[in-house]
């Protein structure tokens, strides 16, 4: 019996080392095609427009976590069924999952088109409309596209589901490759409007995933696919009681970090948005790399657990804080070199302080640290002291208003989010090492 767990630890080990290889090629392609939109956007739109279209982009993010955590919900449970051979159980899984999917999309595009077609969204967004008369159109086009890419992206989360991250990854990093494309196409033919831009960039992704489905479903995975008659609704609350989980976790990090745009539009100037995101993009790099290791971790936790394999879960926990040392040196070069960086990144189309790009490596390196806890505890279902510590999403608005509305300085505003992340940093910490111990008891149990 030992030799046969011992073999499956190997497979796993085996498994999880050939998607982090090839996941690192794949977000290095990835890293490129993001660092090379940067410029070419900035080109296309102009700093302000820019700034309008990250703004815009971050609130598409939204629609992304409205699957009530059905995504990471199926790719947990579809590891449990194919961990237990339980075959027909992982197709209704799946089955079951894009119905409850396509039910939740549906009423959503509809209400967003309504509202977007009858509020002021300028005034919302703090937005000028003579500088962006296509803003409307541009949302609603936007709004459209990605709600049918919410429904297909669930192919993302059965490869992570059958221990194949980097798939999920290629698929990610051909839409970015895509959206680059168009976005080229469109300065070189002199036709780079903001509509077109928001555009291409949206429905890159969408083309992707429609190409992806057949060869998913009919040639590498026939026995998932999704059928009118595996939808079962057992199967559908047995993802949805652990992905409503997942859900409030999306909603609390939507809430602290991907209405930072908004908020910075709103607290300062939209034209603010772009030399934050600059930043960003370049050091959160090392929050790409890491999570290039991090997420094959996930499924592969959940494997383990399942056989009761504790062992193995303690070499992966000792490699992770082996490379979360390497990230902390790696973000303090970044920081260091960024000025050269950005001189021959972006030139002179906008000026990025030194001070935003240290406390962004700062946020970024809290942010791994994080990572590297949850998505172990993430992996074994383990979520319930996660949840409490949403409570920091809530804090976060009002606590980013009055920090902003005192300075008037973005650096501060973003030490706020460095703020609202320990806490939770503490708790995933103190918790991961109670269960790994066997002395996770009272609220500390799963």
């Amino acid at each position: 019996m030992y030799k046969i767990e011992e073999r499956k630890g190997n497979l796993r080990s085996s498994l999880l080392l050939k998607n982090v290889v090839a996941s690192f090629f794949v977000k290095g392609w990835a890293a490129v095609v993001a660092l090379l939109l940067v410029p070419l956007t900035l080109n296309c739109l102009g700093v302000y427009q820019n700034g309008v279209w990250l703004l815009v982009s971050s609130l598409l993010m939204w629609i992304d976590q409205m699957d009530i955590g059905l995504g990471n919900g199926l790719r947990n449970r579809l590891a449990v069924h194919l961990a237990r051979g339980e075959t027909s159980d992982a197709q209704k899984v799946v089955s079951s999952t894009v119905a409850m999917l396509l039910c939740i999309v549906l009423p959503v595009l509809f209400v967003l088109l309504l509202l977007v077609w009858k509020t002021d969204i300028y005034a919302l967004l703090n937005v000028s409309a003579t500088q962006v008369p296509e803003l409307r159109l541009a949302l609603m086009s936007a709004v459209t596209l990605v709600c049918m890419t919410f429904v297909l992206k669930f192919i993302g989360n059965v490869y992570m589901g059958v221990q194949m991250p980097a798939v999920s990854n290629l698929l990610m990093a051909l839409g970015q490759t895509v959206a680059l494309i168009a976005t080229w196409l469109l300065y070189v033919s002199g036709k780079a409007s903001f509509l077109y831009v928001v555009v291409a960039n949206t429905m890159a992704p969408l083309l992707v995933y429609m190409l992806a489905y057949p060869y998913t479903f009919y040639f590498r995975f026939p026995m998932l696919r999704p059928a009118l008659r595996c939808v079962d609704l057992s199967s559908v609350l047995e993802t949805g009681s652990l992905g409503v989980k997942f859900f409030w976790l999306q909603i609390a990090g939507v809430i602290q970090f991907m209405t930072a745009n908004l908020l910075i539009s709103n607290f300062f100037s939209p034209e603010m948005v772009t030399p934050y995101q600059i930043a960003y993009r370049y050091i959160s790099l090392v929050f790409v790399a890491f999570s290039v290791v991090c997420m094959p971790f996930w499924n592969a936790t959940t494997d383990a657990y399942e056989r009761s394999d504790i062992d193995w879960i303690r070499m992966a926990n000792h490699r992770m804080s082996v490379f979360t040392m390497i990230v902390a040196v790696g973000l303090l070069l970044m920081t260091l070199v960024s000025p050269w960086v950005y001189d021959v990144w972006i030139g002179d189309s906008c000026e990025v302080p030194l001070s935003m790009t240290t406390m962004m490596a700062v946020y970024v390196f809290l942010l791994v640290v994080s990572l590297r806890y949850s998505y172990f505890l993430n992996g074994i279902g383990a979520l319930r002291m996660q949840l409490n510590m949403t409570v920091m999403a809530v804090v976060f608005i009002p606590l980013a208003w009055a920090v902003s509305s005192y300075t008037h300085d973005i650096v501060w505003f973003m030490a706020v989010m460095c703020f609202c992340n320990v806490p939770g940093i503490l708790i995933n910490a103190i918790q991961f090492n109670k269960i790994l111990s066997g002395k996770a008891k009272g609220f500390w149990r799963i």
